[in-house]
């Protein structure tokens, strides 16, 4: 997880981070059987990464273009409250979500792998892409991560932004302490 100066820079304006969902999310398979049952396998991994992000106070919002119920539920799970599902032109919710939290593009980071995700990328401050994105997205991202989508991308995504923020070491101190609580309790 190296990045350079002008990526830190970037990612330290970060206050937002924006995910696609398939491909990004999940490995972009998606499983369909007898009686349309539709399903997805989403990691564990980016799950904490979402906890992390929440107790470190970075907001994570989810921008699919597909519809899915499946991302719906996950959402759902880790109590996400931006959830945009199948929106095929993604700049509207972009925008949207800027204006809801007052945020200027330098602090939304924006993490992808099609096509579709480029024309968000473009307009956000830090574009990210997984590893195993298409090659223009890759070209576009100013990070690509090492995990593929599905395998813990996002919450690679989020450490690397609260590192370059200064805040990971507290924020893993304050996620260990409210598991310990929670548990506890």
């Amino acid at each position: 997880m190296n990045i350079n100066k002008e990526v830190e820079e970037k990612l330290k304006k970060v206050n937002l981070l924006i995910s696609d969902v398939d491909g990004v999310l999940t490995d972009g398979s998606i499983y369909i059987g007898a009686g349309n049952v539709e399903l997805k396998k989403f990691s564990v991994e980016d799950g904490a990464g979402v906890a992390l992000a929440k107790v470190a106070g970075l907001k994570i919002a989810f921008l699919s273009g597909r519809y899915s119920p499946a991302t719906d539920i996950r959402a759902k799970e880790l109590k996400i409250e931006d959830v945009y599902n199948g929106m095929l032109n993604k700049i509207p919710a972009y925008e949207e979500l800027k204006q809801k939290y007052n945020l200027e593009d330098s602090e939304i980071a924006y993490i992808g792998d099609g096509l579709i995700d480029l024309p968000v990328m473009e307009k956000s401050g830090a574009p990210l892409s997984v590893r195993n994105a298409y090659l223009p997205v890759k070209k576009a991202a100013v990070y690509v991560t090492d995990k593929n989508g599905g395998s813990g991308a996002l919450r690679e995504a989020v450490d690397l932004i609260l590192k370059a923020k200064g805040v990971y070491e507290e924020a893993i101190k304050r996620l260990t302490k409210k598991v310990i609580e929670t548990s506890s309790g």
